[in-house]
């Protein structure tokens, strides 16, 4: 069994840990471990590497992560320390990013749209990442073909960050079947992520 994929998604912890063992213990050099939480994350993280193996992880969406473990013939596999195990997950402030214009700033309108292609690209630049982005009223071009922010979109999305584009924002300029990047929503979801964040940060 040289490659292995473990799909641990809606094991409860310390499950992914168990069975990740599991499959090194039967000769997997290469072992990929899915699963849906930060703290089987970090428990299978914290074994492979105590091992001595070597680990990437991937963020998948919606806090979905693949570990993957490249094992060290030269290790084996060693009995669990249930006191190294933390299934509580420590719950991070949720941030949501909130883009309701064109344009960044008061003043030349040109200026203004070049920041603000600028101020998204950034967004990936820092950490931690929002838990949602929400465009509305002429922030929605921002998701459209008309934007030149629409790649740093992508590869934000890529990494669970959820976009939000107002449906009737963007039935308004005609821009609905131009949509690039996100999802169409709604005045219900759009108020219920905003008030359910711990943070909102705005350009404006």
């Amino acid at each position: 069994m040289a490659q292995v994929t473990l799909d641990c998604l809606g094991l409860p912890c310390p499950q992914p840990v168990l069975r990740t063992k599991e499959a090194l213990e039967q000769g997997g050099t290469f072992v990929a471990v899915l699963v849906d939480n930060e703290a089987s994350r970090d428990n299978v993280i914290r074994f492979a590497r105590n091992l001595g193996h070597q680990v990437e992880v991937i963020a998948l969406h919606q806090a979905h992560f693949k570990i993957s473990i490249t094992a060290d013939a030269s290790q084996s596999a060693t009995i669990v320390d249930q006191q190294e195990i933390i299934c509580e997950i420590s719950k991070k402030p949720s941030m949501v990013y909130v883009i309701s214009s064109d344009s960044m700033g008061r003043g030349d309108d040109e200026l203004g749209w070049a920041l603000l292609q600028t101020y998204i690209q950034t967004i990936k630049e820092i950490q931690p990442l929002p838990e949602k982005i929400i465009f509305y009223n002429s922030g929605v071009k921002q998701v459209t073909t008309e934007s030149g922010a629409l790649e740093a979109l992508k590869q934000l999305q890529a990494q669970g960050v959820e976009i939000l584009a107002c449906g009737t924002c963007l039935d308004f300029f005609k821009l609905k079947s131009a949509i690039k990047v996100g999802q169409i929503s709604n005045m219900y979801d759009i108020m219920n992520a905003m008030t359910s964040a711990d943070k909102i940060v705005s350009p404006y």
